[in-house]
């Protein structure tokens, strides 16, 4: 299907408030294409698509499915769903977002004129999809683009223009990132995740990641040869165009880090040969790790990567990445969508070398789904080891049954840490419970892919109100 077709195509997407869906309900918008949408709340999300021309209905309704849509579908979408039954009893097509997502880079990856970079691995593919999208809008290049999160400074997660560059976040998490074919194939690193899906862990990712390289040989393959997982994929499937990248041995190193607040700063080498210093306002190694993946990335699609140093420095992370919610009482509180340990780990390490000598870090912590809880009890019971306190709450299910005796409180239990506390019931309750574990001078971060991110504000919330009440007294 051309972009021609799909302009004068309709489309409806179910859960259309989902980061991924949004940006692709928005990107058909501004190709041209008929767009709406449901889900069964409001959000960012879909107030950012009503702005932009998508006709976005709140709660579930048969009535909205016509014979001639095309019906896209969250993967958190369930059978009873009633605009589901209706697209079945008119025999349509439900499409996953993956399938859309393939319809629109197929038109970049066919045409020898554009350029298609992908980027995927188990850890910082939003980070680097959306930094990519950043530097090239800002420095003129005008690209289409759609990502798993907000880029602040453009305040959207999909874009389209008629021009060269195409970047999107290719999720590996349900085998979809078989469908695709990129130019540039950007993997930051592979690790065992999606243990419901990858029943023979590492050894089945690894199979996913090749089946994806094999559409498309001849592309050039970015990889981090830091990273265990990579080099088993490469000793693996040695036959592939890869360009590396990390901190020794690779064609594209960082060199001379430095660390100064939450920010960083290196020199980048290509083949031994000096490049560019990059300074960064977002914390950690990992950045590091990302800004140089980007880096390479760019620089293996043909841009002109002069004066472009500024637009790294000027990032400021994607929504959900180690972003700031508020302040209040000497108390800063920051989120991030991190819920595997090995994110984890390296979020709490990031803040803890960098914070000032007397503050506490205290992690709050939603475990994200029942079987990755259960498939990866241990490395999580490892992963707090750089929080001063830890607070556990409720697992966010995310449609998932319950499994016998996976459950936060038995987590909190078995975890060897100096100060644990379990906090169980609704975001709401924890929220007002929170405030009596943290004190002034904290740095407070709510970790998890589920509704803690609302936690912040209402704790917030909830002292702000509590201090009106004793004032008034």
């Amino acid at each position: 299907m051309c972009m021609e077709n799909i302009k004068n195509k309709k489309f409806h997407f179910i859960a259309v408030g989902g980061v991924g869906m949004s940006g692709l309900a928005k990107y058909l918008t501004e190709l041209g294409a008929e767009v709406s949408g449901s889900d069964f709340q409001k959000s960012k999300y879909t107030d950012l698509l009503i702005k932009c021309g998508v006709k976005v209905s709140i709660g579930h309704n048969s009535e909205l499915i016509n014979p001639d849509m095309i019906v896209v579908a969250s993967s958190a979408i369930k059978n009873d769903n009633p605009e589901i039954i209706r697209a079945k009893e008119l025999n349509l097509k439900i499409y996953h977002r993956s399938d859309i997502l393939k319809m629109i880079s197929d038109e970049f990856s066919n045409n020898q004129k554009s350029c298609f970079i992908g980027f995927s691995g188990t850890h910082g593919k939003t980070t680097t999809s959306g930094l990519s999208s950043y530097i090239l809008s800002k420095a003129g290049y005008r690209p289409s683009f759609v990502v798993g999160g907000i880029i602040p400074e453009l305040n959207t997660n999909g874009f389209y223009c008629d021009d060269k560059y195409f970047v999107a976040e290719l999720d590996e998490s349900d085998g979809t990132i078989q469908k695709y074919s990129t130019d540039i194939a950007v993997i930051n690193n592979i690790e065992e995740d999606h243990l419901d899906y990858y029943v023979n862990g590492l050894e089945d990712i690894v199979k996913v990641f090749n089946n994806y390289l094999s559409n498309k040989p001849s592309q050039k393959v970015i990889i981090n040869n830091d990273n265990s997982g990579v080099c088993y994929f490469m000793k693996l499937y040695p036959d592939y165009n890869f360009i590396t990248f990390g901190l020794n041995s690779a064609d594209y190193t960082a060199k001379n880090i430095s660390y100064k607040g939450f920010g960083s700063k290196f020199d980048v080498y290509y083949k031994s040969e000096y490049k560019d210093t990059i300074e960064l306002t977002i914390p950690g190694m990992h950045n590091v790790y990302n800004s140089l993946a980007v880096y390479a990335a760019l620089n293996e699609a043909g841009v002109d990567m002069s004066n472009l140093s500024e637009y790294f420095t000027d990032f400021s992370g994607m929504g959900r990445r180690f972003q700031k919610v508020c302040s209040f009482n000497g108390i800063e509180i920051f989120d991030d969508y991190a819920h595997h340990p090995s994110e984890i780990k390296t979020t709490l390490k990031s803040i803890a070398n960098t914070k000032t000598e007397g503050k506490r870090l205290v992690a709050v912590f939603q475990p994200h789904r029942y079987t990755r809880l259960k498939s990866l009890w241990d490395e999580f019971k490892l992963a707090f080891n750089d929080a001063d306190k830890l607070i556990i709450l409720d697992v966010f299910s995310a449609g998932e049954d319950k499994i016998d005796n996976i459950c936060s409180s038995n987590f909190a239990r078995e975890i060897s840490h100096k100060d644990v506390v379990y906090i169980p019931g609704s975001i709401e309750e924890a929220a007002e419970k929170l405030t009596n574990h943290i004190n002034k001078g904290d740095i407070v971060i709510t970790l998890g892919a589920g509704t803690i991110t609302k936690l912040g504000k209402l704790v917030e919330e909830n002292y702000k109100k509590v201090n009106r009440i004793g004032a008034a007294n």
